[in-house]
């Protein structure tokens, strides 16, 4: 008996494992599944549909806002996440980018950055961790040729980043990736709660994008904290 419907979902989906690109052409994602290219459209288009996937400008698929809350494994506030998750899908369509909310665990020494989906990239390559991070982290691991594992040109770029309430990352965890963020502020103007941004291709017109993310962060009312 083939293989059902539900088993060739799960096959597609699965193609995204095992720390390979996060952005998969069709052709890809056939050849990953044994699929018949027609198939695999199919499916994709299905999953795109359901918001399982995503479709970016450059027409290649990585996976979608839903699939990812669903296994979301990040410590995020439930209530942050249902505030933001309009706007995140909202900055995805408006960008073709990756749209996210992140959280920062621990202290800043041994921070981890958690996103929604529950992806951990590392804090001081991201925008989302610049704009968390208080003071470097203890470990500057380098993961492109542009990361920044100097701790005195980090705490500069966060100071920066504080001041301006904005972070723009370009190709410091991925080549070819850039990563926007901006605080979002507890109810009643308190404390950051969270950072909102998206992750671009390289080579995107950022004062389009910078502006997407700063009216996606203005659309989102954090909840109060709980007395």
């Amino acid at each position: 008996m083939g293989e059902s419907v539900a088993g060739r979902l799960f096959s597609v989906l699965d193609a995204f494992e095992g720390g390979g690109p996060p952005v998969l052409r069709l052709t890809d994602i056939a050849a990953r599944t044994g699929l018949p290219a027609p198939t695999a459209l199919r499916l994709v288009r299905e999953l795109v549909a359901w918001g399982g996937l995503e479709r970016g400008a450059d027409g290649g698929y990585r996976l979608g806002l839903r699939l990812r809350v669903l296994g979301a494994a990040a410590p995020c506030p439930r209530g942050l996440l249902d505030a933001a998750l309009p706007a995140l899908r909202a900055l995805g369509a408006r960008t073709g980018g990756h749209a996210d909310l992140a959280v920062l665990s621990g202290p800043s020494a041994d921070a981890v950055l958690c996103l929604v989906g529950g992806d951990r990239p590392p804090p001081h390559a991201t925008a989302y961790g610049k704009v968390l991070l208080a003071a470097p982290p203890a470990e500057l691991p380098r993961h492109t040729r542009h990361t920044v594992v100097s701790p005195g040109v980090l705490a500069g770029q966060l100071a920066r980043v504080r001041a301006a309430g904005l972070a723009v990352c370009a190709e410091e965890f991925r080549l070819g990736e850039v990563s926007v963020a901006v605080p979002l502020r507890g109810g009643g103007g308190g404390g950051t709660v969270g950072a909102l941004g998206v992750t671009v291709s390289t080579g995107v017109p950022l004062d389009r994008v910078v502006a997407a993310v700063r009216a996606a962060a203005a659309r989102v009312r954090p909840p109060e904290p709980s007395p």
